[in-house]
């Protein structure tokens, strides 16, 4: 494949001007959240439009602003896909995966290939699952497989692995050299180092809209591509210090039901103490949308299921429960946990509590807030007025969870919380979790970057069908110990008794 851009293009405030060709490679794109990584492949793919410049794919020109050419998506015959999934949540998998291929295949056909597909790549979800039922992680493995179905001859990938197990990206990798053997040619956005050094040929560095460096990601260490990406050394994660206190967080054998394609939990049992981070991994779809919601309030039980700082709140929502000192972080960033059509400080008014007065909204101390959230968590928008939808997904993430965390909760329940974030801006966050804990706040954590639990939790706790493990000091895990567990393997676990002995729940 021969690859030729050189385009411009406007965005709000935001300027893209990049230039540069690929071969025959598979070519990894690096950046930090917002410098324009997803805007570009945007621009090949054409769903967006440059202001001026020119694309020309294997001698095909796709788009050239002199020559006024710009051949659509469709005629393009370039496969995306995005970091925000662009799934009809009331549409069937199956359904969705229709919209993108060629008229006349019947449902069941394209029913038949997707299980095929899944299995073949690990990559399984039920293709008549309807997509607002499905967690994030199986929502990313329809947009894989609609991706690959397409048959492309470019594949661009924009954050492919950011929900998904070790297990499903080990599969996912041997797909894509296996396509790239074929002759397909692929361009990779990651924040994930490790993955862009395997998988790439060659690595595009972006830093505000311009490219700044190109090389050999294999002749790099981490460490070397990460200051490339930031351009400066990425902060240090704090060590985690103190003796957790009482337990202020705790569910007790709680139940809730599943429906026909979402997975409910049984008999989950954990318990969270003041200066402590437990944390829960396992592969997307087994029960932490669940366990999510009814620790948040969003999924009611009885009284005593759940209990904050001594109370049984387990019929409380989740505004009674932020009035007692509990903040919650969802999986699903826009829609769930921020408003696209809103501005960054009307967002604010969704958990800020103390913004709201007597029925007043408090304009001032809510712009305050939102400045300070930015300041403290390095979001790169051009004023706390932005919509919230016109932020790139890093920076979005970052913005929520700074508007929780700086509103110094004595709970946090965080899903995913460093999803799409750069090497900077996880390690960010990630202390930010650290100092909360530090400062004596109970912090659960779902994630299923197993290197994060270990990074920044005390205890590890894993899901499997519904069922939690004990939570184990994470002095006693490791990732094989995980790995097993992740199976429900763990002693007296709902699949057999071998694994690691000891823990408490």
């Amino acid at each position: 494949m021969s690859l030729e851009v050189n385009i411009r293009k406007s965005f709000s405030s935001f300027t893209l001007d990049v230039a540069f060709e690929a071969g025959d490679e598979t070519l990894g794109f690096l950046g930090a959240s917002g410098c324009g990584k997803s805007l570009t492949m945007r621009c090949i793919a054409g769903i967006e439009t440059p202001d001026e410049g020119r694309i020309v794919v294997n001698d095909r020109v796709f788009f050239d602003s002199e020559r006024k050419i710009n051949l659509t998506p469709q005629q393009r015959k370039t496969a995306l896909l995005f970091q925000s999934y662009m799934l009809f949540p009331t549409l069937t998998v199956a359904e969705n995966v229709a919209l993108g291929l060629p008229p006349g295949r019947s449902t069941a056909e394209i029913s038949e290939e997707v299980k095929t597909l899944g299995e073949k790549y690990g990559l399984e979800v039920d293709p008549a699952a309807v997509v607002y039922e499905l967690s994030m992680g199986e929502r990313q493995r329809v947009e894989i497989i609609r991706a690959l179905m397409t048959n492309p001859k470019l594949l661009i990938l924009d954050e492919p692995t950011s929900v998904l197990v070790p297990q499903a990206v080990r599969k996912l990798f041997v797909t894509l050299h296996r396509l790239a053997e074929e002759g397909v040619s692929i361009l990779f956005i990651s924040h994930k180092l490790d993955e862009i050094r395997e998988l790439a040929d060659r690595c595009v560095v972006l830093r505000a809209g311009r490219i700044v460096s190109s090389v050999n990601p294999k002749a790099e260490t981490e460490a070397s591509l990460a200051r490339l990406m930031i351009g400066a050394e990425p902060p240090a994660i704090r060590e985690a210090s103190g003796t957790p206190g009482e337990v202020v967080f705790e569910m007790k054998d709680v139940s809730y039901p599943g429906s026909l394609r979402v997975c409910g939990i049984e008999n989950v049992s954990v318990a969270v103490r003041k200066g402590e981070i437990v944390g829960v991994a396992g592969i997307s779809g087994n029960g932490q949308a669940r366990l999510m919601a009814v620790a948040a309030g969003e999924a009611p039980v009885a009284d005593e299921g759940v209990m904050l700082f001594g109370k049984p709140v387990g019929s409380l929502g989740t505004r009674d429960r932020r009035r007692l000192g509990l903040r919650y972080v969802p999986e699903q960033r826009l829609g769930h946990a921020a408003v696209p059509e809103i501005s960054l400080q009307t967002n604010t008014y969704l958990t800020g509590d103390d913004l709201v007065k007597h029925g007043f909204i408090l304009e001032e101390k809510a712009l305050r807030f939102t400045e300070k959230i930015i300041e403290r968590f390095h979001v790169k928008t051009p004023s706390p007025q932005k919509h919230a939808g016109g932020l790139s997904g890093g920076n979005l993430q970052k913005f929520i969870m700074g508007r929780e965390i700086l509103q110094n909760p004595g709970v946090l329940i965080v899903n995913q919380p460093t999803w799409g974030v750069d090497v900077g801006a996880a390690a960010t966050i990630r202390n930010a979790l650290m100092r909360l804990r530090e400062d004596g706040a109970a912090v659960l954590v779902v994630s299923e970057e197993v290197d994060e639990l270990f990074e920044i939790c005390d205890r590890i706790a894993v899901m499997y069908r519904g069922h939690l493990s004990p939570a184990v000091p994470k002095s006693e895990m490791n990732i094989e110990i995980v790995g097993r567990w992740m199976s429900g393997l763990w002693p007296d676990g709902p699949a057999g008794a071998s694994g690691h002995e000891g823990g408490e729940a």
